[in-house]
């Protein structure tokens, strides 16, 4: 499955919403999300416009990764895209 190549960081942080993410801190143009469900985990996301391609894959791995699923998975989930 193909990475969004328009996707921002606000809309990012917002979809992150689904597994439990919430912004911790702000400091300059990079937010710091923290989830608690299957221990703590953060990931910081730049609230640039359009995210660079290896930014938000890069994001989308570690979050897949804290959840023992696939970066498919992880997208289908976040996005609705199967």
């Amino acid at each position: 499955m193909k990475v969004p190549r328009d996707l921002a960081g606000n809309d990012l942080a917002v979809a992150l919403r689904v597994l439990g993410y919430h912004v911790t801190r702000q400091t300059g143009s990079h937010l710091r999300l923290t989830t608690t469900e299957r221990g703590e985990h953060h990931v910081t996301v730049p609230r640039h416009g359009a995210l660079r391609v290896g930014t938000l894959a890069g994001i989308l791995a570690d979050v897949a990764t804290h959840f023992s699923m696939s970066r498919d998975e992880s997208m289908a989930t976040l996005f609705g895209v199967e």
